[in-house]
């Protein structure tokens, strides 16, 4: 079993591998889905009985509690965990699917292992400049527009589950915060195929940027919004009434959450920037500088945790505050090290949580499929996708100097496919009746947005008439002399985006470059001209020795070219 799970593994990475290199980098997750579905059917129905009856076994049975059993077998001692009554008529199907339950990941790995590369990865690939232009945007479409989605999909899903016991179609119970809970997993977007249309295809930076920044930030609040509701726990016999004092712990746990993870990944972040500030002679050890690195950007997910955060959520932020401060510090190798070590990494987890979906669908034991619920979810994702959309696309074109055009809120609407995430989130908790149907439910979902909407977006692309084969104009990759040399450059892109950007990043903008930068890197203007004169000894002993160099370079340079 093993050796065939290792093949279907390999196969269907030697797939996303060749698609990725041939440069249709849209299909490799359909080449992921594949080989997961295929080994699926396999051990699902070409698998024998593993019956163990015959074997003749001395057994004596130990005093534990209910739930656990100590099993004496031979004089070797086996403790199992009561997790249901099984039937009678049902025992044959339980030996049979012995083999299915190995090949059943517990669901922690997803959380622990998987998705910290492909969330880290994330924010250390973000396009700052398009990002940070459509900030104000982003922060709405992720905070508000999820927050809607969630509760317009929960409260029509509720509808969808009373009309369920009226037509005799639920045989479990299904509360109304189980239905809350599945609108934060399955609002949880993630247009991971559009992105790579999008990217190969060129298309227009700043609709690019707002679907991926949404998707990036969208991801965190889903899962800080299902903790939430998870801990909404009212007083008083019925558990799963509304309680104002329930509703509001619950929106406290969510902020004190995010925010805590946020400071903590931002926090770890700038002690990675400040020790590759000062241990400058790192530069003359990649490897170790890159093992550092990476180590750091580990102990963000497990110091969360540890605390009692959002491991996921500070991993991100720690991502963007690197490629922020530290990427600046590292050497030339370093930084090609540790972008290509993040890009492997999140290439292999994605591709295996892909793959794992398709295994997924034939070798989990529980699967409850009720066409009245899966049809509702596609019919509440859809209204839930367009009330986050159009509303919030028409007040923010009120502020917005460039408007979001009708184009790109239809691309952006159809762009709503569910992936890894939402997968994520759902198999998280199979133990109820109610959770094993929501996990079926957005298997099927992730099937249909992945391999119908992905892809549809070329098409939808040219019959919405936008702009393909657009120059990205990426600012080129920070170096110790880019201060020196594209002084001019840079300034004059400084200016454009602080002119585009919103009134509030403008002020972080600035700060940023004049006080937060000469500290934390060794690129940005010299402290000593951006301090007051009463500050100039601190400023002297803040910024860093290179400065004053690539200060006093670019001014030659400066004098040269204006003579020239």
């Amino acid at each position: 079993m093993l050796v065939r799970f290792l093949l279907y593994t390999s196969a269907g990475t030697q797939n996303s591998a060749a698609s990725y290199r041939s440069g249709r980098s849209a299909s490799w997750i359909f080449n992921s889905l594949l080989p997961g579905l295929i080994v699926g059917v396999i051990l699902r129905y070409g698998t024998p009985s593993t019956s163990g009856h015959d074997k003749p076994f001395s057994c004596s049975q130990e005093d534990r509690p209910f739930t656990t059993l100590l099993v004496n077998v031979s004089g070797k001692f086996f403790e199992y965990t009561l997790k249901g009554e099984i039937s009678p008529g049902k025992i044959h199907n339980v030996e049979q699917n012995d083999m299915l339950r190995k090949v059943t990941f517990d669901p922690e790995v997803f959380f622990n292992i998987l998705l910290p590369p492909i969330i880290f990865h994330a924010g250390y690939s973000l396009k700052k400049r398009h990002f940070f232009r459509n900030l104000g945007s982003i922060l709405a479409y992720a905070f508000l527009g999820t927050a809607v989605s969630c509760f317009i999909i929960g409260n029509l899903m509720y509808g969808v589950v009373k009309l369920m016991k009226l037509v005799g179609q639920l045989s479990g119970k299904f509360y109304y915060t189980d239905c809350l809970l599945f609108g934060a997993i399955i609002s949880a977007t993630d247009p991971v195929t559009v992105l790579a249309i999008f990217n190969e295809l060129h298309a227009d930076v700043d609709l690019y940027a707002l679907l991926f920044g949404e998707s990036v930030l969208n991801d965190a609040v889903a899962i800080v919004l299902s903790s939430s509701i998870v801990a909404y726990q009212p007083t008083g016999e019925n558990t799963h009434a509304f309680d104002a004092a329930a509703f509001f712990k619950s929106v406290g746990v969510f902020l004190g959450i995010f925010s805590g993870s946020f400071m903590m990944g931002a926090v770890t972040g700038v002690v990675t920037a400040l020790i590759s500030f000062f241990f400058t002679k790192l530069h003359c050890f990649p490897l170790l500088e890159t093992a550092l690195f990476f180590l750091m950007s580990w102990s963000t997910f497990l110091l969360a945790e540890a605390c009692g955060f959002t491991g996921v959520v500070a991993v991100l932020f720690c991502g963007i505050t690197q490629a922020h401060y530290t990427y600046n510090n590292l050497s030339v190798e370093s930084r090609s090290r540790t972008k290509q070590l993040f890009e492997v990494l999140h290439f292999l987890a994605e591709n295996f949580i892909f793959s794992y979906m398709g295994l997924a669908l034939f070798t989990f034991q529980k699967h409850i499929f009720s066409p009245v619920f899966i049809i509702g979810a596609f019919v509440a994702i859809f209204l839930g996708r367009a009330a986050h959309i159009y509303p919030l696309s028409f007040l923010l074109n009120l502020g917005r100097r460039h408007k979001i055009s009708w184009n790109f809120q239809h691309m952006m609407m159809f762009s709503g496919l569910r992936g890894a995430m939402a997968f994520a989130l759902a198999i998280r908790d199979t133990a109820t009746y109610s959770h094993q149907m929501m996990f079926s439910t957005t298997l099927l979902i992730v099937f249909f947005t992945v391999w119908i909407v992905g892809g549809g977006t070329t098409p939808m692309l040219s019959w919405l008439n936008i702009r393909v084969g657009v120059d990205p104009d990426q600012d080129p990759p920070p170096t110790n002399d880019s201060f020196q040399v594209l002084q001019g450059v840079n300034s004059e892109r400084r200016n454009r985006t602080k002119q585009e950007s919103a009134w509030l990043f403008r002020l972080w903008y600035s700060f940023d470059h004049n006080y937060l930068k000469p500290i934390l890197t060794h690129s940005g203007p010299p402290l000593t001209t951006t301090l007051p004169s009463w500050c100039g000894l601190v400023a002297h002993c803040l910024t860093s020795p290179q400065v004053y160099d690539v200060s006093r370079c670019s001014l030659n340079l400066q004098l040269l070219m204006n003579f020239l």
